[in-house]
């Protein structure tokens, strides 16, 4: 049996293809609503709200609590640093900036940050 057939006689690979062409629509539509902004990634909102804390402030608590690996954490708060969500404190060591903060609120929309670089 090839990948154009299905199980179901009463189907034809077209109503198969269709359903499959839905169903990637609708993966793709959900990874888009994970994140506020095309530059974001899905880490980006849950770091922020760690960091919001006041004794969080470095990617190895981000890791610690099981919300991103350390390194990608710190790639992702480079990245955020950007885009003027955090303000880099001295090396390994950030803050959530007034941005972060308002984004955080609902207030800003973060798609219509530019980044600094």
């Amino acid at each position: 049996m090839d990948d154009s057939t299905t199980d179901d006689p009463g189907e034809s690979s077209a109503d198969a293809d269709d359903r499959e062409n839905e169903t990637n629509a609708d993966a793709d539509e959900e990874t888009e609503a994970e994140t506020d902004a095309e530059w974001m990634e899905p880490a980006d909102k849950p770091i922020l709200e760690f960091l919001q804390s006041e004794d969080a402030f470095e990617p190895n608590q981000i890791d610690d609590e099981g919300i991103a690996p350390a390194r990608y954490a710190a790639y992702r708060c480079r990245e955020m640093t950007k885009y003027g969500l955090l303000t880099k404190r001295m090396p390994g060591v950030y803050e959530v900036s007034e941005l972060g903060e308002r984004y955080l609120e609902g207030a800003l929309d973060p798609s219509e940050l530019e980044s600094e670089t």
